[in-house]
């Protein structure tokens, strides 16, 4: 069974029912700062640490004075805005004194759904957990209307595991698992230690009831399983409102674990690799060699570039002797490809005009 112990990237997901008082709309800064603690020990350990946190809304809310109904959309993204900067704020005094950097990032269903946002997400995300940076990751209600919304933050919960490639996901809930019913309703309704198949025997138990502040249900729970599993991520529900619950998840807290398929690097490069390319780059032998071991390709060993395609596109890497090497995601257009190929990286600026990557195509984009 997975456990959070032997994690190396994990992503958090935190609802607004933890993070903000039901009654008084007030945070609830002892939870929070024992939150911080636990991050600071996985921190300590080596791990990367993603936080997704809802309450922006719910904290917003409060201050604007708005009623706990049903909210209207210019009001939700009023209170999204004025949340906002508290939510950050609040992480930012709550994981500081322990030393650790934090950054806000929002992000709408676009972002994971066009490709090259989807990577130029990825690659901040990495630089930022790159300089050990814990990020804030939170849907953008402030402009994201319904037709490019998440609408809960289990699925972007589950969107950012894969997108950072995190080997655990572990949603803070209001419940300590998934059962065989509603135990609110159903006396006789078991808990699940592990969950190694989502089967539709399982999806048929998922009910849609969510908690006060919250939008999600075990219905979006399984939902963002399906996706972090598929893509090598083992996700745990757990109950989130005691003090150091990943702590407590590391003690043996009740908890359901749903086992990962594969590794998230072989996922990913999977993926990547079942995509239909849109060009075809050309590479000499020094770069042959370096992607065989592991590197990334850099400029300076392309030797031709053919077909048009955008950044983020899929594009077949060809050894000297025109023979498929393996496929990747561009980090740039087919004309600036053309323009930079056998330069070294540090002409790019030059010759672009503006600064770019490094790498055409890095390797954790590659499927060699």
């Amino acid at each position: 069974m997975a456990t959070l112990t032997d994690a190396k990237r994990v992503v958090v997901k935190i609802g607004s029912a933890l993070l903000v008082d039901r009654v008084t709309g007030d945070l609830r800064s002892a939870w929070l700062h024992s939150l911080a603690e636990d991050v600071a020990a996985l921190k300590a350990r080596g791990m990367d640490v993603v936080l997704v946190s809802s309450g922006s809304i719910a904290l917003g809310r409060g201050v604007l004075g708005l009623p706990r109904a049903e909210l209207a959309l210019e009001q939700s993204q009023a209170a999204a805005a004025v949340g906002q900067i508290r939510l950050a704020r609040a992480y930012e005094e709550v994981l500081g004194p322990h030393g650790i950097t934090t950054a806000q990032v929002l992000v709408t269903l676009e972002d994971s759904a066009d490709r090259r946002r989807y990577l130029n997400s990825r690659a901040t995300m990495e630089t930022l957990l790159g300089y050990g940076v814990v990020p804030i990751v939170n849907e953008n209600d402030t402009v994201a209307t319904d037709e490019i919304r998440y609408g809960d933050n289990d699925r972007l919960a589950a969107q950012v595991a894969v997108t950072v490639g995190a080997d655990r996901l572990i949603l803070l809930s209001d419940v300590d698992g998934f059962y065989t019913a509603n135990p609110n309703d159903d006396p006789d309704a078991r808990r699940y230690d592990v969950i190694e198949e989502i089967t539709a025997e399982i999806e048929a138990m998922a009910g849609d009831a969510g908690s006060g502040l919250s939008k999600g249900g075990m219905k979006t729970k399984l939902m963002a399983a399906q996706t972090a599993t598929a893509a090598g991520c083992a996700m745990a529900i757990t109950e989130g409102s005691r003090m150091n619950p990943l702590k407590g998840l590391e003690q043996g807290a009740p908890a359901t674990w749903f086992t990962a398929q594969m590794d998230p690097q072989a996922a990913r490069k999977g993926w990547i690799g079942a995509m239909k390319p849109r060009g075809l780059i050309t590479i000499d032998d020094g770069a042959a060699r370096a992607l065989s071991n592991g590197k990334s390709l850099l400029p300076a060993g392309v030797v031709k570039v053919e077909g048009e395609f955008g950044r983020g596109d899929p594009v077949a890497i060809l050894d000297p002797k025109g023979h498929k090497m393996g496929q990747g995601l561009s980090r740039y257009t087919a004309l600036e490809a053309e323009k930079i190929r056998g330069h070294h990286s540090a002409e790019i600026e030059e010759i672009l005009g503006y600064p770019g990557r490094a790498a055409l195509i890095h390797r954790d984009d590659m499927a060699v």
